[in-house]
């Protein structure tokens, strides 16, 4: 019974010199920091209490010892920071077969190749890849990785069609879904929003109906007109490359585009970021610098930090693409076919040994910024 109830003596919820702001409760909507904290406190040592009460609910009164050290569980749990960190390999390790993986990046721009490589390395297979597609589309192809593949170009831009991605294309190996770069980001939107689809007048007309008898057309329920619902494309895991982030998941990009990752990371159910640096949380304090977090850091699942890890594609500001690079890759589909460049480069190589073959990470971030 409430009426039964003692609660120990207040007690203070953070020393004088703590700062209030670290601390997960600062999201709640009250006038200081050091207030959120206490209103968070309080709420989980309700929760705590409840719990005691559902297990002893034939007891008359709560035990004001059980009370004290609820008290005192809810202080430490505040002091607990959430390490989010996680290795390449880790990472590929809680991929799986099957899976529906979605590619941030757009072309040779800001790809996790580093975690491309790391799956090149592994027994993963009949994987179904969503992506506005770069040499991470070509190389899984090449490797035999992907069953599916859903994209609206595979491009390194100044060489319009990736190589390996022709090849698996005109060799009719793949199961495909070719769709306009505008569908494929309402389909990613249905998936985040938890929608089975949503309405829009692209691809009305054009093959892109013709050639994919699982995107529907519907009658409006308002008017005479007809619309093409595009299918949410619900992604198991999302990868993507990130300039910085911190321990706990915030992400942060820089370049002058973050493209479509936003939506990658809300379309799945995991998300495995990596990044250039990782730094503090208080390097997001800054406005200016908090306004280029694009999602909240529930949606990452882990991060790890690989400077140069999206080489050879640009990560902005950073480094560009590598042109040489990519010249070589795709001159290898004509001269020794992929398994002369992984052998080269990727074949049991870790990231640092990767990375020491193509000039190491100071040569990396030398790469001049493609101007158009």
């Amino acid at each position: 019974p409430t009426s039964d109830l003692r609660l120990p003596p207040s007690q203070p919820v953070a020393p004088p010199d703590e700062n209030p702001n670290k601390h997960w409760l600062y999201l709640l909507p009250t006038s200081n920091g050091l207030a959120r904290k206490h209103i968070c406190q309080q709420l989980m040592f309700c929760i705590i209490i409840w719990c005691y009460i559902y297990v002893y609910r034939n007891s008359d009164a709560l035990n004001p010892e059980f009370l004290v050290l609820a008290h005192h569980v809810v202080v430490k749990i505040q002091g607990v920071v959430v390490n989010k960190q996680m290795s390449l390999q880790e990472i590929v390790g809680q991929l799986r077969d099957g899976m529906t993986i979605g590619i941030g990046g757009w072309g040779p721009r800001r790809k996790p190749m580093a975690l491309i490589r790391a799956i090149l390395n592994s027994d993963l297979k009949d994987l179904t890849i969503v992506a506005y597609g770069g040499a991470d589309v070509g190389m899984l192809c090449a490797a035999g990785k992907v069953r599916k593949l859903v994209f609206a170009f595979v491009s390194l831009d100044f060489i319009p069609l990736e190589p390996y991605f022709r090849e698996a294309r005109q060799s009719g190996s793949l199961e495909v879904m070719e769709i306009d770069e505008g569908m494929m980001l309402l389909g990613l939107r249905a998936a985040a929003w938890g929608c089975p689809f949503i309405p829009t007048k692209i691809g009305l007309g054009t093959d892109v109906i013709k050639f994919n008898p699982d995107i529907k057309v519907i009658d409006s329920p308002y008017d005479e007109k007809e619309w093409v619902a595009m299918p949410a494309l619900k992604l198991d895991v999302a990868l993507v490359h990130v300039d910085r982030a911190d321990v706990r998941g915030v992400c942060q990009i820089k370049a002058p585009d973050h493209h479509m990752d936003d939506w990658f990371v809300r379309a799945a159910d995991k998300t495995y970021v990596t990044c250039e640096e990782i730094v503090g949380a208080e390097a997001f304090a800054d406005p200016a610098e908090a306004r280029l977090v694009f999602w909240e850091r529930n949606f990452t699942t882990g991060v790890a930090a690989v400077p140069g890890g999206a080489h050879p594609s640009s990560c902005s500001p950073n480094y560009g693409f590598d042109i040489p690079h990519f010249q070589e890759y795709n001159a290898s589909a004509k001269e020794g076919g992929f398994a002369a460049y992984f052998d080269k480069y990727i074949k049991d190589s870790s990231e640092e040994e990767y990375q020491a073959k193509v000039g190491g990470l100071d040569a990396i971030r030398k790469l001049p910024q493609p101007v158009y």
